[in-house]
């Protein structure tokens, strides 16, 4: 197995006016030395071919500042200190994952942005009527986009998901979020008996997985602009290290639905396979609507975060969502 075999790499450039961004998703699957040597990763592995002796490897050279996010699947890999620091002086997330093959660990940078003391003070005296006029905004963008996915994945429209969407109040006191949540979930996949959870059966599987490659994102374009993910708008779980990503990325969910949608559609494997982990390892450059603009979801989701910042520190009083 050659060395692009189990190194992916999705690459996306995206031109805003004269700004061009592009970022990676590295995924190692197979047992590789990871090091640090002139601002490039460098990725030794050992060589597949038989007639190389077996201490040799393939090299790899990849710049850091390229990278947005590193997922480790494999325990025979060995990762420097001198390469976790640069990584994380760019602002990348790094994502290991566990014995079952599943994310288990996020690594972020402590220092994501320069007025990031200022940044947490704002977010930590937020009004309660500005957290929940921001929930507002988030679940009604949510139920927007699920009835777009429903729509991509029955071919009818559900004006009851649009009537949920327009009654959302401050706070969602009416709980519309589990009303629509209800009704999406035994239609979206055509199976009345479906159950939405993380130990259910297929294709929760499938859905646990991309939702924890869209988390990484979220709670990495937090710490970009300056924000705690701990510290949610909703959310407030004491065991919960990433709240406020668990709040930001609900408008996102859908994004990874209509991929298990379209997964389910072509006859895919339910199971975790390295070739439906890649897959999912698209997340972070999936096409999205966000304020005018089609751009990559990473790119999406730090001007969602940015504007969030703005909402905290009274700036704005408007989160950009995307729109499906």
């Amino acid at each position: 197995m050659c060395l692009k075999c189990v190194l992916i790499t999705l690459v996306k450039s995206f031109k805003w006016g004269s700004i061009s961004m592009v970022k990676r998703t590295l995924y190692f699957g197979n047992p590789a030395y990871l090091s640090l040597r002139l601002g490039q990763l460098v990725v030794r592995m050992p060589s597949p071919e038989p007639t190389i002796s077996k201490d040799s490897f393939e090299v790899k050279n990849i710049p850091v500042e390229d990278i947005g996010m590193v997922v480790l699947d494999n325990k025979q890999i060995t990762i420097t200190q001198g390469l976790l620091e640069a990584l994380l002086e760019n602002n990348c997330a790094v994502l290991t994952c566990d014995s079952s093959r599943l994310p288990v660990g996020l690594m972020l940078p402590l220092c994501g942005h320069t007025l990031q003391n200022e940044r947490f003070r704002d977010q930590i005296e937020s009004s309660l009527p500005l957290k929940k006029q921001i929930w507002q905004q988030t679940i009604r963008q949510k139920i927007l986009n699920q009835a777009s996915v429903l729509y991509y994945a029955t071919g009818e429209k559900h004006n009851n998901m649009l009537v949920w969407a327009e009654d959302v109040r401050s706070g969602d006191t009416g709980n519309l979020e589990a009303r629509a949540a209800a009704y999406y979930w035994k239609t979206i996949f055509k199976d009345p008996f479906f159950v939405r959870g993380r130990e259910e059966a297929p294709p929760n599987n499938l859905l646990n997985y991309g939702y924890a490659i869209l988390r990484a994102v979220v709670a990495r374009g937090l710490v970009c602009s300056g924000l705690l993910p701990t510290l949610g708008v909703h959310h407030h779980n004491r065991y919960n290290a990433y709240c406020l990503a668990d709040d930001i990325m609900e408008p996102y969910r859908p994004y990874v639905d209509r991929m298990v949608c379209d997964m389910i559609s072509s006859d895919c494997s339910m199971i975790l396979t390295p070739e439906v982990k890649k897959q999912f390892l698209s997340i972070p450059v999936l096409d999205v609507f966000i304020d005018g603009h089609k751009s990559p979801l990473m790119v999406a989701v730090t001007l969602t975060t940015a504007s969030l910042a703005k909402c905290f520190s009274g700036e704005s009083r408007k989160v950009i969502y995307p729109e499906m």
